[in-house]
């Protein structure tokens, strides 16, 4: 090491105030590692790419460590460019031929569609940061893959350790388990480099990391499991109910397109005709609509069965006010596209509040291997509307039954997934590494 505290450099496109699903594995892993002791440089995306695209969430930027330096590098790309002012003429008047062109400078510079022409800006960004202050370790996240460039840059100029963290997965398409990058394409070409380069690659569940080593078993022995985990346990009194007051169902989470809302809707439908405890209750539903706020067809058709079935949809909640909106619930909604290398970030912090869950999602889900021990989960057996809607009568039965001491067994359960257990070990690991590193260059 050459400093006092090891120099952790993070490279993550969506970090706050984006308010992207995949920012809290971004925010809480920086901050766990300056937490820790570490001096920690962010290397990311101007706010503006945010505030014109996707929208923010400042309350997730007010709880960024105050002592991480964030560097903000220019990132260009037509997908996130939607001031019509800073259209070029050719963009404006004939979009098909820019688009056409653009992706293929970026792909030339890296096989990484709206993302690729940042790569010449990490490189430089990264040696900059790196000669200023020289770091001991680059971890980046991914997706955009493009954000490993930097590790494998100062790896391979300065023999710097890299990590690769998986939010989702490069090669393998999540939801159907299809390869979707070809082992000797470009794309390929440059995964098993990166892969090569890396000292550690993190991915969020087993079967991903399981389908990796399949793929690359001469570096399976560096594919770890560090799952998502919940960042603050969300701990509140329960609901208080006047007499004749229905319970309430919540969902706090993005809308995508992916989430089976019409089979959600259904099985709900059902289960109010076959349970009045169901018929008495409502279901509030919070979230953003898919990554740039409008709504997918999935939501439009299930809208028009709200009203009727005590379905109300209240928008997004903010990270600051997290916890109060749990507090209105009786019991949580799981549900999000199927695929066995799916679990959902929300997982584990549904799990912290000690609340009745029931997951509508294929239960072939590595969700349901999560949440099997867990108190008071009951997954859809299948996503038919009767499996969907026996799921919903036993968690609204769990929900009213439900005492202090059954809640906080469920918390106790779901320590195992609080983030600074999955993170801990790793922060540990390469704390010791770098220090009996500095030790033995010293003697």
């Amino acid at each position: 090491m050459t400093t006092e505290k090891p120099h952790l450099l993070y490279v993550a496109w969506g970090y706050p105030p984006s308010r992207g699903s995949g920012v809290y594995r971004a925010w809480a892993t920086a901050n766990a590692f300056a937490q820790a002791g570490w001096s920690v440089t962010v290397l990311t995306v101007p706010r503006e790419i945010f505030e014109m695209s996707t929208g923010v969430d400042l309350t997730l930027e007010a709880q960024v460590d105050p002592s991480i330096e964030i560097v903000r590098v220019p990132f260009t790309s037509g997908a996130f460019a939607n001031d019509l002012r800073d259209w070029s003429w050719l963009r404006a008047h004939a979009p098909e031929i820019w688009n056409t062109i653009h992706a293929r400078r970026g792909r030339k510079l890296f096989p990484e569609r709206n993302y690729g022409s940042w790569r010449p800006v990490l490189e430089e960004a990264a040696r900059r940061i790196h000669r200023d202050h020289p770091v001991d370790l680059t971890i980046g996240t991914a997706n955009p893959n493009v954000d490993f460039i930097p590790g494998h840059v100062l790896s391979t100029e300065f023999g710097v350790p890299a990590v690769m963290d998986h939010r989702d997965a490069w090669a393998v398409d999540i939801y159907s388990g299809r390869r979707v990058v070809d082992a000797g394409s470009r794309a390929g070409r440059w995964e098993r480099r990166l892969i090569d380069d890396a000292k550690e690659v993190w991915f969020v569940n087993r079967p991903i990391r399981d389908w990796y080593a399949e793929q690359y078993p001469e570096f399976a022995d560096r594919f770890l499991v560090v799952e998502n985990g919940y960042d603050q346990p969300l701990s509140f009194p329960p609901r208080e109910r006047a007499a004749g007051d229905g319970l309430v169902f919540g969902y706090i989470g993005t809308i995508s397109g992916a989430v089976p809302m019409e089979e959600l809707v259904a099985g709900w439908a059902l289960a109010r005709e076959q349970s009045s405890l169901i018929r008495n209750a409502r279901m509030d539903l919070y979230g953003y609509l898919d990554h740039f706020g409008v709504p997918g067809k999935n939501m439009v058709r299930a809208m028009d069965q709200f009203s009727a079935n005590d379905i109300r949809y209240l928008g997004p909640v903010g990270r600051g006010e997290i916890a109060a909106t749990y507090a209105t619930f009786d019991a949580l909604v799981l549900t999000f596209g199927a695929g066995r290398f799916i679990t959902g970030g929300k997982v584990y912090e549904y799990a912290s509040t000690g609340l009745p869950i029931v997951s509508v999602h294929d239960p072939a889900n590595e969700t349901s291997r999560t949440l099997a021990p867990y108190p008071g989960w009951h997954g859809a057996a299948s996503m038919t509307t009767e499996a969907i809607a026996d799921a919903f009568i036993a968690t609204a039965e769990d929900a009213l039954a439900q005492r202090a001491d059954d809640r906080t067994d469920a918390r106790r359960m779901a320590e195992r997934y609080s983030r600074t257990a999955q993170l801990e070990p790793r922060i540990r690991s390469w704390t010791e590494r770098l220090t009996q590193q500095s030790a033995g260059s010293a003697t």
